[in-house]
């Protein structure tokens, strides 16, 4: 078998350690294996195949002789660092928001659009979290009847913003308890026992940062401009694993039954069906923790809408949200798309 020379961009952090793990549990045909991370985490080791693995200082130079390198050190050092991975002959598997909106650049979920993978100039985009967790839910559902329109309202972990945002919260919890005052530093409000909108921007339509990624990702990935797509993105004080409320509108007399819904999600690979309704139990974060798949349920009739389903979602946001997307992306290129390279 051939073996490749990987470098993670962004070694030390909540995804990049995950990338390193899964690059072990999944035996990904590794020669050589480079971890890369700012300047503050150079020096320390992680653990990899029975060995400690130094972490580098990301440079300019970093990505000689590597085939493969990872990237989940936010935007910015994806946008100054990728392109130079790419002229060293690497292909570059990114994490962050750089370039998925680049209509250049595939933006991929393996199960959905994988034929996506083999036009890549040299980066392929990781999707964002919510956008995976709820496009492989709508994916079987979209192979029953078109999908006109989504409404879709997020419960998103704390874990989307990273290890010192999962920190923040088990700490604000343990202070909320003994009584003592919460001081936020990672986000701009308590966490603990609380929600709040999504940490990013609004813009002009009141719509925030992940929203809008939630609608033109979608659109993008399913290669449907048109998809009518709205969404509602909330902080919640769960430590890992996106949930995501969605309301699914079909073409008008096309809507599939239950049934038929639920042997098309039983089916599709990388779902898990959670939908008992006798013993009341349906997706939960803690049970997507740790998790390869996305958990689907709730499946119920809109009462409202004729043409609509109702459903419930939960993914690891980490795993699938992140860097298992990211190492199945690499799994097929090795498989598929190296061919045509």
């Amino acid at each position: 078998m051939k073996t490749y020379h990987v470098a993670i961009v962004g070694a030390t952090g909540a995804v990049g350690t995950e990338l390193l793990r899964l690059l072990e549990v999944r035996e990904f045909p590794v020669a050589s294996l480079r971890l890369l991370a700012s300047e503050r985490s150079a020096g320390r080791t992680l653990p990899f195949r029975g060995q400690s693995l130094v972490v580098e200082r990301l440079d300019a130079n970093a990505f000689e002789n590597v085939d493969i390198a990872f990237f989940s050190a936010g935007a910015s050092r994806s946008r100054d660092f990728a392109p130079l991975a790419v002229r060293s002959g690497a292909l570059v598997i990114d994490n962050s928001s750089a370039f998925r909106m680049d209509p250049a650049v595939p933006l991929v979920v393996p199960e959905i659009n994988p034929e996506d993978i083999c036009l890549h100039k040299g980066i392929i985009a990781n999707p964002n979290c919510s956008t995976i967790i709820l496009l492989m839910a709508l994916a079987p559902l979209r192979k029953l009847a078109p999908i006109r329109r989504v409404v879709v309202s997020t419960y998103q972990a704390a874990s989307g913003a990273g290890a010192q945002a999962m920190a923040e919260l088990i700490e604000q919890t343990g202070d909320v308890l003994r009584e003592k005052p919460i001081v936020p530093r990672v986000f701009p409000y308590p966490i603990a026992f609380n929600l709040f909108c999504h940490n990013t921007k609004i813009d002009e339509t009141g719509y925030n940062e992940e929203e809008r990624k939630m609608i033109f990702e979608s659109r993008k990935i399913l290669h449907d401009p048109h998809l009518k797509v709205t969404a509602t993105c909330v902080r919640v004080p769960v430590v890992r694993a996106h949930s995501e409320s969605v309301n699914v509108e079909f073409a008008p007399g096309t809507r599939p039954s239950l049934e038929e819904a639920r042997k098309a999600l039983e089916a599709f690979p990388g779902v898990a069906l959670v939908d008992n309704r006798e013993a009341n139990h349906f997706p939960m974060p803690i049970e997507a923790s740790g998790r390869d798949e996305v958990l689907v349920g709730r499946l119920r009739y809109d009462l409202s809408n004729e043409n609509a389903i109702d459903l419930f979602v939960s993914g690891d946001q980490i795993l699938k949200g992140a860097a298992l997307n990211a190492l199945q992306i690499a799994e097929w290129w090795i498989k598929e798309g190296s061919q045509h390279a």
